[in-house]
């Protein structure tokens, strides 16, 4: 392997952020080669104001600056034939507050298509709650154009991009794995066998998000 020149910027950090101890299990179980440089799982516990403590937490911690932030996780899916399993790639997340652009979705789609076979991978609009949404709440949020809904992903992506220094662009992203659908509510008896299945399948794409990572730009110095 080559030296770095000196003076050569360091690649960005990349900050993967979840809620639950399950997701961080998945996340950690996935093993570690081909993890970047500075490759940090975040558990921020439920919601978003606890997600935006712990977020600015991380990023305010040395070593931080500039490091890529990449939500993630379980959450539930809107569009119906939606299943446990399938994969929600962001391409904006949206909340009160307004919204985030995410940077690479593409290219976080297909690689996910490649570690995920068999999966179905949707791309669109995820919204945030600050509840879980049955019913007629789950109708009326896919009214809005979301395709997906957690508590966290919005909440991280605003706080992380809000964070970046001034000037500074910070690539955000949000990948989910459906848990709860439509035809597949969590109050149903398959809601085990689906969240094994939400769990094995966030434990699988990890290389996908070191992917997404070495497709960023690196910061500049």
């Amino acid at each position: 392997m080559a030296a770095a020149q000196p003076g050569a910027p360091r690649p960005r950090p990349l900050l993967v952020a979840c809620a639950l101890r399950i997701e961080r299990a998945a996340l950690r179980s996935g093993g570690a080669h081909g993890a970047p440089l500075g490759y940090t799982v975040l558990r921020t516990g439920m919601g978003p104001r606890a997600a935006e403590r712990a977020v600015l937490r991380a990023l305010a911690a040395p070593g931080s600056e500039g490091a890529a932030v990449l939500a993630t996780g379980f959450c539930a899916g809107l569009v119906p034939g939606m299943h446990p399993g399938d994969l929600v790639v962001a391409e904006e997340t949206r909340d009160p507050r307004g919204t985030v652009a995410c940077a690479g979705t593409s290219l976080l789609a297909e690689a996910l298509a490649r570690t995920a076979p068999g999966r179905t991978v949707h791309t669109g609009t995820l919204t945030g709650s600050d509840r879980v949404v049955r019913g007629q709440e789950r109708a009326r949020l896919r009214a809005t154009g979301a395709i997906g809904v957690d508590m966290e992903s919005a909440a991280t992506l605003w706080t992380a991009v809000r964070a970046a220094p001034p000037g500074a662009h910070r690539p955000v992203a949000a990948v989910r794995v459906v848990v709860d659908a439509p035809e597949h509510e969590l109050v149903r008896i398959g809601t085990v066998r689906g969240g094994i299945s939400a769990f094995r399948v966030l434990r699988a794409v990890l290389p996908a998000f070191y992917d997404w990572h070495r497709s960023l730009p690196l910061p500049r110095r």
